[in-house]
């Protein structure tokens, strides 16, 4: 048992509240639990108990064991000093304020109901893909909607709350926070990181500068130490003498090639492709956060994204090395809305907050609601949950239901995992 679920116990008031004791056995009528602390100091305040005949306002300390008040050194502490009421589960020691009288306290052990224990036991110590998976068809499809919703923009404001650091960094600059956000997502897990290190390396301003694609495509392959070799083909010639002037303009550094991965990559993700793709898409449209800030729909967003890679990239996948096939390289669906639900949902939301215009808040989860489920394998074991993901917006919530309560095991945080308590 941990001490977080006596917390929860206390809070929701599962146990029977009638005929409550203290240890000194005092009547205790419970008015208000007091507000749940998460900070330093008691764990809630603001409580409002009647002991006896006396009504108490004040705080609320939760312990295992009374004595775990000492263990803690809370006798040291004057934040402690207006504990009204000690709740514990065993009360092994009594604990005395700084009068030396004995603390109020109600040892839950006695009126605890011993299946509410076991069923947060087994929960917290399930190997299951998700601990409630055996009971999570018991919870109703209100509750389980309603707990996604929330956790959807829960899941926005921390992705907001990334963004407005790196925001910060750059100054307030929104063009060039979301390039590097586009940069990194365009390389997808495997090189997201040379992606937004190229991204930082080679601002927006400087690509801004020229409206001709081989001069863009000759930064961003030398900025990313694609063209520190002797290949002798007629494009990487000439986008090597371009980057070595644009270099020695702009005083530029590249990354090192070694950064970027192909292992387990298809051909059509490989970095030059991406890498081309970003430039055409670059070259196409300037300013792209505020024409993007301006777009109506997803389909709108999807046409701004719809760029392929240069012709030489038709019958190549690597400099110099030429395929049989002739393809065109473009921008596939997936990674159109990968970039729409990871870059472009995101930004508009931290943007709607930041200028208090509910408006760009509205049309971020509008945008994702209207976006197919991502299909990935944490999605695909929902379903096999009979959890199903019906749009974006759900599938972003299952990926943070999974990965930041299931996985780190925070049922009693959970709407779900509090029903199944409950029932």
């Amino acid at each position: 048992m941990k001490e977080d679920f006596l917390h929860y116990v206390w809070k929701y008031k599962l146990f029977n509240t009638s005929n409550l004791l203290t240890t000194n056995n005092e009547e205790i009528t419970i008015i208000n639990s007091g507000q749940h602390n998460t900070n330093a100091g008691p764990d809630f305040f603001n409580g409002k108990v009647i002991i006896g005949s006396t009504t108490w306002a004040g705080n609320i300390e939760i312990h295992i064991n009374s004595s775990d008040w000492l263990a803690h050194k809370h006798q040291n502490d004057k934040a402690y000093e207006n504990v009204v009421l000690h709740v514990v589960f065993n009360d092994d020691k009594v604990i005395y304020d700084i009068n030396n009288n004995p603390i109020p306290t109600l040892e839950l052990k006695k009126i605890l109901s011993s299946e509410l224990i076991d069923k947060n036991n087994y929960l917290q110590v399930s190997k299951d893909w998700v601990a409630c998976q055996k009971q999570i068809n018991t919870v109703d499809n209100f509750t389980i909607n309603t707990w996604l919703n929330r956790l959807a923009v829960e899941r926005l404001e921390r992705k907001s709350e990334e963004i407005q650091i790196t925001l910060k960094q750059n100054k307030n600059d929104w063009e060039q926070t979301f390039y590097q956000y586009l940069f990194k997502y365009f390389g997808l897990k495997v090189n997201a990181l040379p992606f937004e290190q190229l991204a930082i390396n080679t601002p927006v301003k400087i690509a801004e500068k020229h409206n001709e694609l081989k001069f863009i495509e000759a930064l961003y392959f030398g900025q990313a130490g694609f063209l520190k070799d002797d290949i002798e083909d007629d494009y990487y010639v000439r986008l090597k003498k371009e980057y070595q002037f644009l270099k020695a303009k702009f005083s530029l550094k590249p990354i090192d090639k070694s950064l970027w991965k192909l292992l387990r990559l298809r051909p059509a993700s490989f970095p030059t492709i991406r890498i081309s793709q970003l430039a055409n898409l670059l070259n196409n449209e300037t300013r792209l956060f505020s024409k993007l800030l301006d777009a109506t729909s997803v389909k709108a967003i999807e046409e701004i994204f719809k760029v392929s890679a240069s012709e030489y990239w038709k019958t190549h996948y690597q400099f110099g090395v030429v395929v049989g096939k002739s393809s065109t390289k473009k921008v596939g669906k997936i990674l159109i809305n990968t970039l729409i639900i990871n870059v472009v949902v995101p930004f508009l939301f931290v943007y709607g907050k930041q200028k208090q215009d509910e408006k760009f808040l509205e049309k971020a989860l509008n945008f994702l609601e209207s976006i197919k489920s991502e299909n990935n394998s944490i999605i695909t074991k929902w379903y096999e949950l009979n959890v199903a993901s019906n749009n974006a917006m759900q599938s972003q919530a299952l990926l943070e239901l999974k990965n930041n309560y299931c996985s780190q095991k925070k049922c009693l945080n959970c709407s779900i995992g509090s029903e199944i308590l409950q029932q």
